[in-house]
């Protein structure tokens, strides 16, 4: 377990004055007691007055004053100063990023990067605490996951944030419950990640895979579909997902689907989607594959099959970069960000000012939040991330441009998510929140909060 202390040489400090003062003291009385002998010994004859007066005014004066006025001040002063001038909020506080900086999760993790730096540089800005944000690349990697999340520990940040891969956050997650450390994923929503027993992983936008689906099973019912194809990334939150979606398309009558799987970093998706032909399906999941769900937008398209394609949580322009028009009223894609709120747009236009993203999209609006809590604790808390975690797990946050309250359950599931529902639409965008071309999220769908799922 890696563990962090603190200590100070106060008890050292005064120690040394005491003793110095008392060796002082010790000098002072053997040259003040010379005068008393001389003057008892050479004139018998004169008055007994003057002898008796010096040694007696003299050595009672100056030994009583020197060595009480040394310790009582200076060492009992110095000591006691420091901690009351130069609390530990002195320092900067330390938030830890962990995000896809490179690798196939780079468009979420770049997106969390600089959410992450803007809620910073704000609280900076206001002239408080200051904040330092202490960051590090999992390259889409659960080793190099693991060994970032460990560095930051070591670097003394208060809490960890920012994860989207599944597996990163299957790797990461019983380290923070080792290392007493919250951890908060992004997109991350595999459902194992959490057990019964978690108390320091903490999810913020993407909730557990069986959350997901129940919405998906919802829209297939609500528009009398019969027939859905689905294509997942053989990773953790794919199988996940795949579990989750059989469960809830096997309770609805009449409905047939089937379930491709593919490698996380394919691209082509021609030979799944011509798999699917067979079954002509009229919904295609592509949820359980993120970064594929631009590709398989477009070439579904391709091959005829131009009917809605349900997404990720994906970044939007990812997905309205690849797919075009080919996306336009067709993709459709869960968020936890209010696209359409005064908020997120005043938010977002604060964001492009700074980032050479074009785009605000949910998961900067996650890494936003995640600084703007942890700050929030650990002035209410202090420091210690044991505290910030159980100070989480009983507070309720309404965070910028979130559709719903950020809240946990006791194992660190959201408690009152509202994922909103929307397509792609034609735009325009509103001015100055969209560098990246006129189109723009439109809310499909608000739903009721969905029920927390509990991990067996």
């Amino acid at each position: 377990m890696i563990r962090r202390t603190r200590s100070r040489v106060i008890g050292v400090l005064a120690a040394s004055s005491l003793l110095v003062a008392a060796c002082g003291g010790d000098d002072d009385d053997a040259a003040d007691d010379e005068p008393a002998e001389e003057p008892a010994e050479e004139p018998a004859e004169e008055p007994a007055e003057e002898p008796a007066e010096e040694p007696a005014e003299e050595p009672a004066e100056e030994p009583a004053e020197e060595p009480a006025e040394e310790p009582a001040e200076e060492p009992a002063e110095e000591p006691a100063e420091e901690p009351a001038e130069e609390p530990a909020d002195s320092e900067p506080l330390k938030v830890g990023m962990l995000t896809s900086i490179t690798g196939n999760f780079a468009p979420w993790g770049l997106q969390v990067q600089d959410g992450m730096r803007l809620a910073v540089a704000e609280i900076n800005a206001e002239g408080g605490r200051q904040v330092e944000l202490v960051e590090a690349d999992d390259q889409t990697n659960a080793e190099e996951g693991v060994a970032g999340f460990e560095r930051l520990v070591e670097d003394g940040v208060v809490g960890i944030g920012g994860i989207i891969s599944s597996d990163i956050g299957l790797a990461t997650s019983p380290i923070a419950e080792e290392l007493e450390t919250p951890l908060f994923l992004v997109k991350a929503g595999a459902a194992e990640i959490l057990t019964p027993d978690s108390r320091y992983v903490f999810r913020t936008c993407l909730p557990a895979a069986p959350m997901v689906t129940g919405p998906i099973a919802q829209y297939v019912t609500a528009n009398g579909l019969t027939r859905v194809g689905a294509i997942i990334a053989d990773y953790g939150w794919g199988r996940s997902l795949e579990a989750a979606l059989m469960n809830d398309l096997d309770q609805l009558d009449g409905v047939e689907y089937q379930i491709e799987v593919a490698p996380v970093p394919e691209q082509d998706f021609t030979t799944y989607l011509r798999n699917l032909e067979g079954l002509d399906p009229e919904l295609i999941v592509a949820t359980g594959h993120p970064p594929g769900s631009g590709p398989i937008t477009v070439q579904s398209a391709d091959i005829g099959l131009d009917i809605p394609v349900t997404g990720a949580y994906s970044p939007w322009a990812l997905v309205a970069g690849g797919a075009a028009d080919a996306g336009i009223d067709r993709y459709a894609d869960f968020d936890c960000a209010d696209y359409q709120s005064d908020e997120y747009q005043d938010l977002a236009r604060r964001f492009l000012e700074m980032s050479d993203l074009e785009f605000m999209d949910d998961d900067a609006v996650a890494g936003y939040g995640i600084v703007t809590m942890l700050y929030e604790a650990a002035a209410e808390v202090g420091d210690d991330p044991a505290a910030i975690a159980e100070y989480l797990h009983g507070a309720s946050f309404d965070l910028p441009a979130y559709p719903f309250t950020m809240s946990w359950t006791e194992w660190g599931e959201l408690a009152e998510a509202q994922p909103l529902f929307s397509v792609l639409g034609a735009g325009p965008a509103p001015e100055g929140v969209n560098e990246a071309g006129d189109w723009y999220p439109e809310t499909l769908l608000l739903p009721e909060p969905l029920e927390p799922y509990m991990p067996g």
